[in-house]
């Protein structure tokens, strides 16, 4: 615990890659390796599921610093982070040493089933036993997350200097559903066996958005065109007559869509690729709202699966004849996706190939992108045809030139504190529209401003408090702000009836008076 509480602490202390990439690699070669395959879990956001809420920890923390809870809360807010807040408060002196990494996170796994009592009393023993900066980590460990700016790219690139294997071939090894609790550092990082990795999917490769001036430097005969479909990113996998479908996020989900069963026996053993999960009902495709109605079921009944069917959209061909085809060209991947389609296509079978667009200039494309929306999708991928399936974002071969999002004005009605350097100003806003005179709360937005216009909004939010939630205030409405977004959809479950996705801050009406805001109604003509 003490060497990775030092490693924690290097991380933190510099905003240099090669020195993050450093340290780590040294951590990795010196540390036990039952300490480096749980270092490696917790960089990959891997971590042992929570033994104990943090209200109890915030209250136990109160009282072992013998402040009132109202104090410890207000220290909170100040500091911004619970693990740090607790770890500056508790005892400072060290009593005792402190376990392993491996050993500590053991006793938080053991510790989940027992009771309140226990809890408290091993937690604050662990307090006792730790320094500042541990205790600052194992608090971390406990309640999720390390934010010191370590990627999963910067810590495999770590690990790659430091057991001298290809960093390609470790992301590969890295994806998918393993845990420390499961495995070894050999079994899954020094010498996987073969049969270990039959579900293992392959890293996703990330577009970037598409930069100015693009079309002035690439000739567009060089460019694969397609629509950027507007669902789920998906990974199907096909081998041993067993198929696995992944999520973007690393999670397994092949029981959320059974209609995907059917593929196993359809494609063939050795094959994987990359698509995206798409609402599909009577050859039209359905919107992302749809889908989330899917995403979030624990059980699927036939009901649901005969409302909002589901298929997968094909993108590119991963694995071939069960060999890795990621090295090969676009062109020649897709000359090879294509085919297969060909051969496995039919009524009733959930796949679709997303269709490979032809232009001959810029403006044509440009054209195109116009059709986003009548499409069901968020804009267009550029995809180089000479390009390789690459390893999460890498710029220059693919790029995602999204549709120019919808906007619409907006009145400010809450404001709550932010999170981090930000914890002591109000920055997560709650905005309305209008329905006859009322105002009615159709979105939040968390960014989008400049530091000197959230530090006067925050003036403004601490001066017309009208009332107070928790840590949500309701204020004067007055502000008027541009709000962008992504997409739109009907939603029963919102007060609106509307959901927007990804909605953000475009600009500060200064120039307008709430009564200038738009309408719900205004907001209901921008739906497909």
């Amino acid at each position: 615990m003490r060497r990775f509480a030092a490693l924690i602490e290097q991380l933190d202390s510099t905003n240099k890659t090669n020195q993050k990439v450093a340290a780590l690699a040294n951590y990795f070669k010196e540390a036990p390796k039952e300490d480096a395959l749980w270092a490696v879990a917790l960089l990959s956001h891997r971590r042992p599921s929570r033994p104990v809420t943090t209200t109890l920890m915030r209250q136990w923390a109160a009282e072992v610093a013998q402040l009132p809870e109202w104090l410890f809360e207000e220290s909170y807010h100040i500091v911004g982070d619970l693990a740090e807040t607790i770890a500056l408060l508790v005892q400072q002196d060290a009593v005792g040493s402190p376990p392993s990494l491996s050993q500590c996170i053991e006793e938080i796994i053991a510790l989940k089933p027992q009771e309140e009592e226990e809890k408290k009393a091993y937690i604050l023993n662990r307090w006792q036993s730790l320094d500042n900066f541990e205790r600052f980590v194992f608090n971390k460990i406990l309640t999720g997350g390390f934010r010191i700016g370590v990627s999963q790219k910067l810590m495999t690139r770590a690990l790659s200097k430091a057991v001298n294997i290809e960093e390609n071939i470790l992301a590969h090894r890295l994806m998918g559903q393993w845990s420390p609790a499961t495995t070894t550092f050999e079994e899954l990082i020094l010498d996987p066996k073969p049969e270990d990795q039959i579900s293992q999917p392959y890293p996703f490769f990330l577009a970037y958005a598409l930069e100015e001036g693009f079309q002035e430097k690439e000739a567009v005969e060089n460019w694969h065109i397609e629509h950027k479909w507007d669902g789920m990113r998906a990974q199907l996998i096909i081998r041993e007559d067993k198929h696995f479908l992944w999520s973007r996020g690393e999670e397994l989900i092949t029981d959320k869509f059974p209609e995907l069963d059917c593929l196993a026996e359809i494609l063939p053993n050795g094959t994987v690729v990359d698509g995206e999960l798409l609402p599909y009902k009577e050859g039209h495709i359905g919107d992302f709202n749809a889908l989330q109605k899917r995403i979030g079921r624990k059980t699927v009944s036939s009901k649901l699966q005969k409302d909002i069917p589901i298929v997968i959209m094909l993108y590119d061909l991963l694995e071939w004849e069960g060999k890795d085809v990621r090295p090969l060209p676009l062109a020649k991947r897709q000359e090879l996706l294509t085919a297969l389609y060909k051969k496995t296509k039919g009524e009733g079978v959930p796949l679709l190939l997303s269709e490979v667009l032809h232009f001959s200039s810029w403006k044509e494309v440009a054209k195109e992108r116009e059709r986003a929306q009548e499409m069901r999708s968020e804009g267009l991928m550029l995809k180089h045809k000479d390009s390789p399936y690459a390893v999460g974002r890498k710029k220059g071969t693919w790029w995602k030139w999204k549709s120019d999002p919808k906007t619409i004005d907006a009145v400010l009605t809450y404001a709550m504190r932010g999170h981090g350097r930000r914890t002591n100003l109000y920055t997560d806003y709650t905005f309305a529209l209008w329905q006859d005179e009322e105002l009615v709360t159709f979105a939040k937005a968390y960014s989008g401003l400049t530091d000197a216009e959230i530090k006067q909004v925050d003036q403004f939010v601490k001066k017309n408090t009208t009332d107070r939630f928790g840590p949500v205030r309701q204020i004067k409405p007055e502000l008027v702000f541009e709000i962008a977004f992504e997409g739109i959809a009907a939603s029963p479950r919102h007060k609106s009836g509307v959901a927007v996705r990804f909605p953000r801050i475009l600009r500060w009406r200064h120039d307008k008076k709430i009564a200038d805001a738009n309408s719900l109604d205004d907001l209901k003509q921008l739906l497909p």
